[in-house]
């Protein structure tokens, strides 16, 4: 399977990095692909460097402007135009999304995936991996949308919150028919 996985190129401290990593080696054991934008920095470094240690092939869609810190060593890698194409490319090479910890970029990206679901425009399952109860707030924004009326299809359907790497990955392997 291809899990394009959403997360920050920060340095990160290690109760952010320790999973990541672990979600990483689940990936790479699994023999899936991890599609995730490239990066050779922070967060993204470490899980990259996860999955292809563990044996998982590495296909990055890096940007324009930030094709100086792309991996070089990936399995593929595209440079976009700019961060819409980055986005629709992601979108396109993968068959599930995983979003981890991130900032305003990774917001930005979980939240165009999630408007693109919620208007039919893809199918993919969608997991926000809540590592260290970091989206505790948005999950409880998300439920409030729903609660009030703004979502027009239930919110677990929309997407899956993860409490760890193994949950995030079963839910995956089960939605695309893996389980």
């Amino acid at each position: 399977m291809n899990i394009c996985v959403f997360l920050s190129a920060a340095d990160l401290d290690d109760r952010y990095t320790v999973p990541a990593r672990e979600f990483a080696e689940l990936l790479g054991r699994g023999g899936h692909t991890l599609v995730w934008g490239g990066s050779e920095s922070g967060l993204m470094k470490v899980v990259a460097d996860g999955v292809q240690e563990a044996g998982g092939r590495l296909v990055g869609v890096s940007v324009d402007f930030l094709a100086a810190k792309a991996r070089t060593n990936a399995d593929e890698m595209v440079i976009a135009k700019d961060l819409a194409e980055r986005k629709a490319l992601l979108l396109e090479k993968s068959d599930a999304i995983v979003i981890m910890v991130g900032g305003t970029g990774t917001l930005d990206e979980a939240t165009e995936i999630l408007e693109l679901k919620k208007h039919g425009k893809h199918t993919k399952p969608v997991v926000l991996l809540n590592t260290a109860g970091f989206y505790d707030g948005l999950r409880q924004q998300f439920q409030r949308m729903e609660d009030e009326g703004f979502l027009p299809l239930p919110l677990t359907e929309l997407v899956f919150f993860a409490k760890d790497g193994v949950g995030a990955l079963a839910y995956l392997e089960e939605s695309v028919g893996l389980r």
